[in-house]
């Protein structure tokens, strides 16, 4: 199995190096063993055409990987190319192993693509709980945002997805399970710190407001413009942050505020105060996504969890209680 191709432009400047996994087990083995005789026997083959292969390998990439004494140790570069090849080869041995288990049917694969805010609502105990009535299930999490998902989805890398943003996809179910308040992040110190009761959106007009995620976009960030567009209030845009956790830093730091879904509260920093906002129209959803034509026995489950979660806080009262 080639392990590396390049375009012929960029082969040309490598030198025309083309690697493969048998190099790299060769090489490995032999610094693991540190002797090309006990390497042999280890991969049950000849020491002559090892050697070549292990040379065949430096010669290609125009370094030398071994120092050939007794017992044989790595170069710089060799001590580099091993760790690599370590992880290179420790993955490829797991993602066989898990093919072959899913080709059994001994695993049943399913993926979840999330939005990281959501993670501070009820979602892990959603999933806490999809483990639980799904338990030859292998649930991974993969962190999208809103129109990842969507592309994610249609490509069949995720089978459900939990975003943000409000829009239709003729290929693409999705249901709102929830609707959350929104707050304003300031930085202890600031003047609006101390202010007791809500705020309305127009008396904070003038603060350097951070929004998030910088890209790729649309995403929240353009729905908390939204509703200064729809409050008839020009923003002051002070700094773009890549996801939720650097903007709550950059408040802290005395760079703006911020407008984060209230369940972001339960972060627990000393360092941020969170206000209430007087806009009852200012919710931001968390919105569920699946493949229309998927009917499969996990998603309905999952479906199914969902629908059963008629108050959320509920689910979030019982993880507190367990």
């Amino acid at each position: 199995m080639r392990l590396f191709s390049y375009p012929r432009g960029i082969e040309n400047l490598m030198g025309g190096t083309t690697m493969e996994l048998r190099h790299l087990r060769y090489f490995t083995t032999v610094a693991a063993e540190g002797s090309f005789s006990r390497a042999a026997e280890k991969l049950n083959m000849a020491q002559p055409p090892l050697s070549r292969q292990v040379q065949q390998l430096e010669e290609e990439l125009g370094v030398r990987l071994l120092d050939r004494g007794r017992p044989i140790t790595l170069t710089e570069p060799g001590r580099y190319l091993f760790e690599q090849s370590r992880q290179i080869l420790q993955r490829i041995d797991e993602m066989r192993a898990m093919t072959l288990r899913i080709s059994k049917g001994m695993v049943l694969q399913f993926n979840i693509g999330f939005v990281a805010s959501t993670l501070y609502d009820a979602l892990p105990e959603l999933i806490r709980r999809f483990r639980i009535i799904a338990p030859g299930a292998e649930v991974q999490l993969v962190e999208l945002t809103t129109m990842e998902q969507v592309a994610a989805l249609k490509d069949g890398r995720i089978d459900v997805g939990f975003g943000r943003l409000r829009f239709d996809d003729e290929m693409i179910t999705r249901s709102i399970i929830r609707e959350e308040k929104l707050c304003l992040a300031v930085p202890v110190g600031h003047p609006l710190a101390a202010t007791e009761g809500k705020l309305k959106l127009r008396q904070i007009a003038g603060e350097p407001l951070i929004i998030y995620p910088k890209s790729p976009r649309p995403s929240y960030a353009d729905q908390v413009l939204s509703f200064y567009r729809d409050a008839g209030v020009e923003p002051t845009i002070g700094m773009e942050a890549k996801e939720v956790q650097t903007a709550l830093g950059l408040v802290a730091s005395g760079g703006g505020v911020c407008l984060v879904p209230a369940s972001v509260k339960r972060l627990g920093r000393d360092d941020i105060r969170y206000i209430d906002l007087d806009e009852p129209k200012m919710m931001s959803p968390i919105i569920m996504s699946y493949r229309k034509n998927d009917s499969s026995a996990l998603l309905m489950a999952l479906v199914k969890l969902v629908r059963d979660f008629d108050q959320w806080d509920q689910a979030l009262k019982s993880a507190k209680q367990a």
